[in-house]
């Protein structure tokens, strides 16, 4: 039977909605980001998905390496949400639900929730490495976003 768990974090950057809806939406953008990702593959978009990717990581267990991958699809990308999930096997799922709002002197603030479950054997561990890379990432975000558009 799986396990489920939940995280949250903030990111605040000095940028437009727009510029960061267009970051979180663009998995390939966040390729050189995400401290686990080794490679991004766009692919057609699956059903009821508007883009969709192939994505390998390399995640460590104890002195061990190995790689992983898995598909992932961005569900929704608006100026006040985006969805996304990834789905690996064995039967483990990670949603990511970022809220965007504006704040006071250009400052966009999105709070992120992401939603992990996996088979109870693999959880713990799974759970630890999501919510370490998800903040990691969350960090990396907001300094590109800081750094304002690159396009």
């Amino acid at each position: 039977m799986p396990k489920q768990d939940v995280f949250h974090y903030t990111v605040q950057a000095r940028c437009g909605r727009a510029d960061a809806v267009r970051l979180l939406a663009d998995l390939n953008a966040q390729a050189d980001l995400h401290p686990l990702i080794i490679s991004v593959r766009p692919r057609p978009a699956r059903p009821g998905a508007l883009h969709s990717y192939t994505i390998s990581d390399r995640l460590a267990w104890g002195p061990f390496t190995f790689r992983t991958t898995y598909q992932a699809d961005i569900l929704k990308a608006t100026e006040d949400e985006v969805e996304t999930v990834a789905r690996q096997w064995p039967n483990t799922t990670v949603r990511n639900h970022a809220r965007l709002s504006s704040e006071p002197d250009g400052v966009t603030r999105i709070d992120v929730q992401i939603t992990l479950s996996a088979p109870g054997p693999l959880f713990a561990y799974a759970f630890r490495q999501a919510r370490t890379a998800h903040l990691a990432l969350g960090s990396r975000i907001r300094a590109t976003l800081d750094a304002g558009p690159t396009a």
